[in-house]
């Protein structure tokens, strides 16, 4: 059993920041050498540059550069209310994004490595930001797990690595409050075992994870009761809570899902 923490102990490490125009841009200290690309970002999101792979209330594409892949998260306009806020008292989802994710690779838990975050202010507070880290290695999310066809053992495989990869995060006092099947992505190392990395971290809950609170994150990954029994046995092995119990809150916060359906195949 990990041993449980209220929060991830963290002294943040010395970033390179720069002003540019109106831009704030921070530089993770591993990777010094990207600073430049890093502020670059506004001007090329703006000429259109880069691959979308998701557009809605936020953007992300997918940019070269150096013969490296990145993706690039550009975050709405907040409203007013929230502009103030990001700017002087909560930080901006960039912000967020970019820390938790340090914080996750510190505490050994997968997401891609942080590059660093840009964030534009002005009178009324926080207006663009952007996230940038580099591109994921696993190829796959929750959701393809479900609709690819994969053999029955790394099926397993893959759940047991999620659930453990989902234990430790809550050990550590972190609850997902996105926690969804685009959300969890996954892979087979070259020997053999299972990568998981977690991503879309600006929306966290800080704190104490009980049995029913950890299950209760699992709401939104659909699956049958096969599925949930083996999430279930290996976030209970390693949070030191009771399997049968796991599973049965498991089932019950899915099945207050809208469009919940069960299927026995699964």
């Amino acid at each position: 059993m990990v041993s449980s923490l209220f929060l991830v102990p963290y002294s943040p490490t010395i970033m390179h920041t720069l002003f540019s125009s109106s831009y704030r841009v921070t530089c993770h200290p591993d990777v010094p050498h990207l600073l430049s690309f890093l502020t670059s970002i506004p001007e090329r999101f703006a000429q259109g540059e880069g691959k979308v792979i998701h557009q809605g209330r936020n953007e992300l594409r997918l940019l070269s550069y150096g013969g490296e892949q990145f993706v690039v998260k550009s975050f709405h306009v907040p409203h007013c209310l929230n502009r103030l806020a990001y700017a002087y008292v909560r930080g901006s989802k960039a912000k967020r994004s970019y820390l938790y994710a340090d914080r996750f690779r510190q505490a050994g838990i997968g997401s891609p490595q942080p590059i660093g975050y840009i964030e534009q202010r002005d009178l009324g507070g926080l207006a663009h930001s952007f996230y940038v880290s580099r591109l994921s290695a696993c190829p796959y999310t929750y959701a393809d797990l479900l609709e690819l066809p994969v053999d029955h053992s790394d099926r397993d495989a893959i759940l047991v690595a999620i659930g453990q990869a989902t234990a430790r995060m809550h050990e550590l006092g972190y609850w997902h409050k996105d926690f969804s099947r685009g959300n969890i992505l996954y892979g087979k190392q070259a020997d053999g075992r299972i990568q998981v990395e977690i991503i879309d971290l600006n929306r966290m809950r800080l704190g104490r994870v009980g049995l029913k609170l950890g299950c209760r994150n699992f709401e939104r990954l659909p699956g049958g009761p096969h599925l949930h029994q083996v999430l279930a046995q290996a976030y209970a092995e390693v949070r030191g809570f009771d399997a049968a119990s796991c599973y049965h809150w498991m089932q019950y916060y899915r099945s207050l899902q809208d469009g919940y359906q069960y299927d026995p195949q699964q």
